[in-house]
């Protein structure tokens, strides 16, 4: 029977090895935990790009056209014909229409030995047309009769010359009966009749800015007249009106106005107009008076327009990223220079040399050389010393800004805006002030959100 050995085995601890590994896992781990609360539980800083942008704010309006008018009769009795084209010039010596004792005969349009469209006028109809064809949007169905007039019209000169040709050929030929009459004055000769020919911008009521049962009547050729018939009317200057109905709220709006900028709706032309306000019976008129542009618009009673109260380009915000802060205001000679040309101040503190602080300007104001400074990086009872002199200026005077924060480093930094016009949502804000502003910056979209120099996730 072998020997039994007892053997003594004794276990020895092992020695703790250090992994660095887990210790930087452990340290990102941490790290990412408390970046994801902070993110969580804090607030969002949202972004806004600005970018440049236009507001226009217009109202439209139908108003009432008031002319310089007078309205000529037949001198005899007979069957009238008409030389001048309707909304053309005449003056004291053209010829304008002429009496007969029966119906002339003339050729119609289209007939053998009838004048065809020139080549300037065709190829004035085939611009218009194209134009309209690149340019028509369904937005703009009133387009489509700007087309039409401007067809008629060309159609209607055509005709009128070949009518005022075959006139003066039976003058020429002495058919008889037949007499020529010359214009009565000077203007613009009109061929309809609507009984506001005699209307003065005083007399206007609010019935008569209606269309609703507006009537005209038309002069036709080769129709039999009257001693004493209107036969046609003249506008006789180029000074007219053009009279509008405006709420209280409107009128209040534009009381300060002298002039404004209309846009006609019947051919998207822009002119400017002086302008006041009359009140009569209760009712707000306002009186647009323009001194160009007659003849265009000569054949209409009633224009649809559109006054344009504010057209401004600028920087586009959104008002949500406006506020205001308050700044110390100082003269801006109080402003100086270190030797590595940064921009501060002198402190006084008492000793014999000021000391130099480097501040940043948020606005200068040129108007009484003034600059703006942040009261934060001042303590309260601070004194500055002009350079170079023995005066001082103790900072007391705050004065606030409206302004957003640009965010573009990453911290927010107050940048002062100046506002030109709004809308419901937005401000057009000036461009080009170096101390506000640029295309493509990107700001704090609600500036409540965000403080100077906070930093932005």
């Amino acid at each position: 029977m072998a020997d039994n050995h007892m053997t003594n085995i004794q276990t020895y601890r092992k020695r703790p090895h250090f992994n660095i590994g887990i210790l930087i896992f452990g340290v990102i781990l941490i790290y990412l935990i408390v970046t994801i609360f902070t993110y969580l539980t804090s607030k969002h800083v949202s972004v806004y790009e600005v970018r440049e942008g236009s507001i226009l704010r217009d109202t439209a309006y139908t108003g009432l056209v008031i002319r310089k008018e007078s309205v000529v009769a037949s001198e005899a009795a007979g069957y009238v014909n008409y030389f001048s084209p309707e909304g053309s010039k005449v003056g004291a010596r053209t010829d304008v229409y002429t009496l007969s004792s029966g119906k002339l005969n003339f050729r119609e349009t289209g007939a053998e030995g009838q004048a065809e469209l020139s080549a300037d006028e065709q190829a004035a109809l085939l611009l218009k047309v194209q134009s309209f064809s690149e340019n028509f949007d369904d937005a703009q169905f009133r387009d489509v009769y700007t087309l039409r007039d401007n067809i008629n019209n060309v159609l209607e000169s055509k005709s009128s010359q070949s009518r005022q040709a075959q006139l003066s050929e039976m003058l020429t030929n002495n058919q008889n009966g037949l007499h020529v009459y010359k214009a009565a004055s000077d203007g613009i000769i009109m061929y309809a009749l609507d009984g506001f020919e005699t209307l003065e911008v005083d007399s206007v009521t609010e019935g008569m800015l209606s269309k609703e049962n507006y009537k005209t009547e038309a002069m036709n050729n080769n129709t039999s007249v009257k001693v004493g018939d209107p036969l046609y009317k003249l506008v006789t200057s180029d000074i007219w009106s053009v009279v509008i109905s405006l709420s209280d709220d409107a009128a209040k709006e534009l009381e300060e106005k002298t002039r404004v900028r209309v846009k006609f709706s019947k051919d998207n032309q822009t002119e400017r107009a002086d302008f006041e306000i009359r009140r009569t019976s209760g009712t707000n008129y306002g009186i647009l008076t323009f001194h160009t542009s007659m003849i265009r618009y000569a054949k209409e009673r009633y224009l649809d327009i559109e006054l344009i109260l504010e057209d401004e380009s600028g920087l586009k915000i959104p008002k949500s990223a406006v506020v205001d802060k308050k700044f110390y205001t100082i003269p801006r000679d109080y402003l100086t220079q270190s030797s590595n040309k940064d921009t501060g101040v002198l402190i006084d503190t008492g000793a014999d040399a000021a000391e130099f602080k480097k501040v940043d300007v948020y606005y200068w104001n040129k108007e009484d050389d003034t600059v703006y400074l942040d009261p934060l990086v001042f303590r309260e009872g601070t004194v500055l010393v002009r350079p170079e002199s023995s005066e001082n200026y103790p900072l007391k005077m705050t004065k606030a800004l409206k302004g957003v924060y640009n965010i573009n480093k990453g911290y927010a930094v107050f940048k002062q805006i100046e506002i030109l016009c709004e809308s419901d949502e937005y401000y057009i804000v000036k461009s080009g002030n170096d101390y506000s502003l640029t295309n493509y910056d990107h700001i704090a979209l609600d500036g409540d959100t965000v403080t100077e120099n906070s930093v932005v996730f």
